[in-house]
């Protein structure tokens, strides 16, 4: 296969038609194969655990021709504003970061909601706290709940695939032109290996045409501009309030009107097993996994356990897990994170909030073994934070 022979074709022809073949490898490797495909014009990285080998390997296919250009920045601050700068130039730009250094980035995060910029981010997520720590928990998916992107959990290699590869058309129409952050859990997905079914096909995505824009780009054929005439804080209170309240509203609209991009690329915001079952776990990322070997544990024991796997965490699937969990009874949500952040949203959509126990709940590199969520199943109120 040749770089320079790839024929283009559509996000849909790319996930529904073109010839795959199933290859074992790690979630970072996953990434390489879906940004082979995905037509990037550039990528600008910095390296940070777990998430500097799929970068890396990033910089291969550029040497490779399959990424027009590559560059390492300065520190992950600096790599978030220079992909806002090639954004807003009016090219199609991929980046990845984890843990601190999406807290050492976050400034330019609802400011790449804000300027409308189409970016598509890996984040491959790690433990923040201290002491020091690398290893998997998800606590940073709750810090950027509402700065403006499309945030999607991938539960394994393979939706981590399948989403990266969807997000550029998503993030690119017209009605939406928002970041979308692809989001997994670090080295539970990164660093294993799994069967991955990829496009063998010599096909890339169709290209980014910024015409599509909902804002001017900035390049060398648009005269130059500024994106505010003047700045708002140099004019009266009441316009800097109500610039940025109606835009801020702007940008969340934009999240809700991908909704029918997302579904018809990706299926249903969520997915069930057991919907009839009066006890329902309620997860998202790898705690669908071992909630997975959880049901199997106590169905053995004659417990009767269903499942709602949340893909889509912005948007959030409100009337869908509000009419899943109808009729539950009991409603268990396992998170490898210390805040609950899942926890917080089902609660904030569902009714009678009582039938919730808020956990299992492990984080700082813990693993969930399957049995402490049948614990909960029973009714351990100590499988709680």
């Amino acid at each position: 296969m040749s770089a320079k022979n790839l024929k283009e074709v559509s996000t849909e022809y790319m996930l529904f038609k073109a010839e795959r073949e199933e290859q074992f490898m790690t979630g970072s490797e996953a990434v390489r194969e879906a940004i082979r495909r995905s037509n990037i014009d550039m990528s600008i990285v910095y390296p940070i655990t777990p998430q500097s080998e799929s970068s890396h390997l990033v910089g291969d296919l550029y040497a490779e021709g399959y990424v027009k250009e590559y560059l390492r920045g300065e520190n992950e601050f600096a790599v978030m504003s220079e992909v806002a700068g090639g954004a807003m130039a009016g090219i199609r730009m991929f980046t990845a970061t984890c843990g601190p250094g999406t807290l050492r980035a976050f400034e330019n995060f609802p400011m790449w909601s804000g300027a409308r910029l189409p970016i598509v981010i890996a984040f491959m997520t790690r433990a923040i706290n201290a002491p020091l720590s690398i290893q998997p928990d998800n606590i940073e998916m709750s810090m950027l709940l509402d700065t403006g992107m499309i945030m999607l959990h991938a539960e394994n290699a393979q939706e981590f695939y399948d989403m990266l590869l969807m997000s550029f058309s998503v993030a690119e129409r017209t009605s939406v032109h928002i970041p979308v952050g692809v989001f997994v859990d670090g080295f539970f997905v990164t660093h294993t290996r799994q069967k991955v079914k990829v496009v063998i096909e010599d096909v890339k995505l169709q290209g980014y045409d910024p015409a599509m824009s909902p804002t001017p780009t900035i390049d060398m054929e648009t005269p130059p501009f500024r994106y505010m005439k003047d700045p708002f804080v140099m004019k009266s209170n009441y316009v800097s309030y109500a610039a940025h309240a109606s835009w801020q509203q702007e940008c969340m609209a934009s999240i809700e009107r991908a909704r029918p991009y997302i579904k018809a690329l990706m299926g249903d915001f969520i997915e069930r097993e057991n919907p009839g079952a009066p006890i329902q776990i309620v997860a998202s990322g790898t705690a669908v996994s071992q909630s997975r070997a959880a049901i199997k544990m106590a169905e053995s024991e004659g417990i009767e356990v269903g499942l709602v796997k949340i893909k889509s965490i912005r948007p959030f699937p409100a009337e869908e897990v509000k009419k899943a969990l109808a009729t539950a009874q009991k409603i268990i949500v396992p998170e490898f994170n210390r805040v609950g952040w899942l926890a917080r949203e089902v609660a904030s959509v569902i009714p009678n909030n009582d039938r919730m126990v808020k956990g299992p709940r492990v984080f700082g590199g813990m693993t969930m073994p399957p049995d402490v969520i049948v614990k909960a199943i029973k009714g351990d109120t100590r499988c709680g934070v």
